[in-house]
């Protein structure tokens, strides 16, 4: 790996994979606890469905080809479709989208292609169309099967149809992800054991289990609903992994369970550091050059976003180089999260650092039992995993 000798210089001798991500920012109603970039779909806004969905395709082939000057010649490995509610769309726009990305990027032979889909926007007949546009994972926002924790929440389906919708998702896709939250409002130990033995009786090959926080700027944060103690919460994590360990699910980041041989390609990119461009209204995305690393944000309310695309041609606020100063911090932050980590020289592949850089880090970090203690991988200790954001913030300088 060759290195500047000046440590504010990096020098990448090879680029990390590429993926994209597309963001569909409306959904049909905002959940209180959610701090993505999404908004409530209102009728009469342009179009029956509440958006008008030529008008954002059209923004989005745009805004990729915006992209395209950066990336020439890079193989693109996989495609996420997040929200919002991207599953609002219909089958004929997935397809008229796809098919235009497959036309102007050069997209890996089966690619994982993933959707996000809520329970309450499940239809067979539009899934099959999904499929047939080129979808083969569906990532499912189930939250819970009870009920009252579902009413809780704020979701706009309810138990029966969240399993009605994973059928519906086994019958048309390759793969599907089940989201679940835990920690929720009136949660007890068997309730959450109750939502996992439902979701493992499905036999899909994946889930994402989120403790639910309180985040800023949500309705939640404002009005904070009374949850589990801190006790029940961590009574219901250790009984949830032994339940998916059982059942052959390994836990390869902090969030995410699958069987061998079917984690997220598109998410395990993001926390190797490897490169995306991200497109749609309030994206984030991020290139690698062999000098530099870059970070680009889009417009994010989804009529400035369009308007931006139509007038400018451009609809991007701001796009910067990350400084060597930063780049170990951001590294770490997301290679952290797996639980078997990175090889140690991926450090310098993916920032063009030295090693040297986080060595204070290192050391602090396996001297507390936070860092496992091979040299060949960087890896968070089970204690280190635990106390997550402990063991980032090392890296912090």
């Amino acid at each position: 790996m060759a290195i500047s000798s000046n440590t504010n210089k990096i020098a990448l001798t090879a680029l990390p994979p590429l993926s994209l991500y597309i963001h569909f920012p409306w959904c049909e109603k905002k959940c209180p606890y959610c701090d993505f970039n999404s908004h409530q779909i209102k009728e009469g806004a342009g179009a029956v469905s509440g958006f008008d969905e030529e008008r954002y395709i059209n923004a989005l082939i745009a805004d990729l080809e915006t992209e395209l000057p950066r990336t020439w010649g890079r193989q693109v490995h996989s495609i996420f479709i997040g929200g919002g509610t991207p599953s609002l769309l219909s089958a004929q726009g997935m397809d008229k989208l796809l098919s235009a990305i497959r036309a102007r990027i050069h997209l890996e032979p089966d690619a994982e292609i993933t959707m996000e889909a809520n329970p309450g926007s499940v239809e067979t007949e539009k899934f099959a169309g999904f499929a047939k546009a080129g979808i083969n994972r569906v990532s499912l926002g189930i939250q819970s099967f009870q009920d009252a924790q579902l009413k809780a929440l704020g979701r706009i389906h309810n138990g029966e149809e969240a399993k009605r919708a994973i059928g519906i998702a086994l019958q048309h896709f390759k793969s599907v992800n089940l989201d679940l939250m835990y920690g929720l409002p009136m949660q007890t130990l068997d309730d959450a054991k109750k939502d996992i033995e439902t979701a493992l009786s499905f036999k899909t090959p994946h889930l994402s289990l989120y403790n639910l926080t309180l985040e800023p700027n949500t309705y939640f944060a404002n009005f904070p609903p009374k949850l589990p103690s801190e006790d029940v919460v961590d009574a219901i994590f250790e009984q949830s992994l032994d339940l998916l360990t059982k059942a052959g699910f390994q836990r390869y980041e902090v969030s995410a369970y699958a069987k061998p041989g079917m984690e997220c390609n598109h998410n395990l990119n993001y926390w190797r550091f490897g490169d995306y461009i991200g497109i749609g209204a309030g994206a984030h995305g991020k290139i690698s050059f062999p000098d530099k690393v870059t970070r680009q944000v889009r417009e994010r309310h989804p009529e400035t976003y369009m308007q931006a695309i139509e007038q400018n041609g451009n609809a991007l606020i701001e796009s910067k180089e990350i400084s060597a100063a930063d780049l170990p911090f951001e590294f770490m932050l997301n290679t952290l999260r797996l639980t078997d980590g990175v090889a140690t020289n991926t450090f310098s592949e993916r920032t063009g650092l030295p090693l040297s850089t986080i060595s204070k880090g290192l050391d602090e970090a396996s001297k507390k039992g936070l860092l496992d203690s091979d040299p060949t991988v960087l890896k968070g200790t089970p204690q280190g995993l635990r106390y997550l954001n402990n063991l980032q913030e090392l890296f912090l300088n």
